[in-house]
């Protein structure tokens, strides 16, 4: 099969979207599809070869965040060149609304075409004013998928659609297989991943905890995986918690693993804005257990607190609380890895692939979107029995 996907946010800037688009792409090579991807890029040396460069993106306010899109006459024309080059069976375009290549794409093309909705936006008033606009792009989308449920309450509050669900995927062997990263410090250590500047990564609320936890466990370290102005973030705070921090920046694939697989605790103090949470997923699958905040999306995907601890968002206290309960015992850090990484083998990508291949020959078939009984068969795999904390 030929397929070709469309990301709508800057390659080589990270970001759940584009590593998203990165792993469904590779995962389908693996399963012996041809694959083109194209996708904005500053710096197209970037680029794997399976992708194409979509042109040089612009920062844009969009979904609480600033994402990197191409828009515009050139970035159409690519494009357009891009699609009838590649004679797809099937475009996918992720963000099929978003202002970027992927509404681009769905203008210009013809045939089957899948969109995946990634952003949870309940109240937007970029969707409102561009209502019609995107529904000249959704009306000739063959099928949507949403990650989330979150997601699909987009689709359905803001664009008067439905999607099937299917969730993000993580490739669980490559975070199991990995090697602890050397030359840390002794003593815990919990691991925090996003953009250090960014208020709703929540990086302010788990330094607040700091000193609580640190108050208990002084040798206490805290690993920030990601980029941005650390020092900056770490101005006013006290200097036990500046000297606990151990600045890693942005990392590869293969080096975020190696993190993950060194820390004790991985901790994710999110504030809103999340449709998912594919790095707790990391973390549980490289054998580290999860303390998050309890927002919707991440309380799914720890199975309602089975397969992790949660506190309420934006309560440091709460936070330091759990992360002691945590450091305080070796019993509970092993029955969540256990129970992490049974949960992570569930959104394993071999698997997530698969129903995304399902959907594409679904509407290759000429079906209408997503059949019911394709629907039914997705639904009832995401809901299939979870293993619960009393029967380990």
């Amino acid at each position: 099969m030929k397929v070709g996907l469309v990301c709508p946010y800057a390659w080589d800037v990270p970001g759940g979207v584009q590593a998203h688009v990165r792993d469904l792409a590779e995962t389908l090579i693996d399963l012996g599809h041809e694959v083109s991807v194209m996708t904005p890029v500053d710096d197209p040396a970037t680029l794997p070869a399976y992708a194409v460069d979509g042109g040089r993106p612009r920062a844009v306010p969009y979904n609480g965040s600033v994402a990197r899109l191409t828009f515009g006459v050139a970035a159409t024309a690519r494009v357009r060149r891009w699609i009838r080059r590649g004679r797809f069976d099937v475009l996918h375009v992720h963000e099929p609304v978003a202002p970027s290549l992927g509404i681009l794409a769905v203008w210009a093309a013809r045939g089957p075409i899948v969109g995946t909705v990634h952003s949870s936006i309940f109240r937007s008033r970029a969707l409102v004013t561009a209502y019609y606009v995107a529904q000249t792009a959704l009306e000739k989308v063959t099928a949507l998928i949403a990650v989330s449920e979150h997601a699909r309450r987009t689709i359905v509050d803001h664009l008067g659609g439905d999607a099937v669900l299917i969730p993000n995927g993580v490739r669980v062997r490559a975070f199991r297989d990995a090697h602890p990263m050397s030359g840390l410090p002794d003593g815990p250590k919990l691991a925090f991943l996003g953009r250090v500047q960014e208020p709703r990564k929540g990086l302010a609320v788990l330094l607040r905890a700091m000193p609580d936890i640190l108050a208990r466990h002084p040798n206490a370290h805290l690993l920030v995986i990601g980029p941005g102005d650390l020092d900056e973030v770490l101005t006013g705070h006290p200097e036990a918690v500046r000297q606990s921090v151990v600045p890693l920046g942005r990392l590869d694939e293969v080096d975020k693993a190696s993190a993950l697989a060194a820390a004790d605790v991985y901790v994710a103090p999110n504030t809103g804005g999340e449709s998912f949470g594919i790095v707790l997923l990391e973390a549980m699958a490289a054998g580290t257990p999860v303390v998050a905040s309890d927002l919707e999306a991440f309380e799914r995907v720890l199975d309602d607190g089975r397969a992790g601890l949660t506190f309420a968002v934006g309560d440091s206290r709460a936070l330091a609380v759990q992360v002691c309960r945590l450091l305080d015992s070796e019993q509970l850090r092993s029955e969540l890895s256990v129970l992490g990484g049974a949960r992570a083998d569930e959104y394993d990508w071999n698997a997530v692939a698969r129903d995304v291949v399902a959907v594409y020959e679904s509407v290759m078939a000429g079906s209408q979107g997503v059949t019911e009984d394709l629907r039914g068969q997705l639904v009832g795999r995401l809901a299939r029995p979870r293993p619960s904390r009393e029967s380990t």
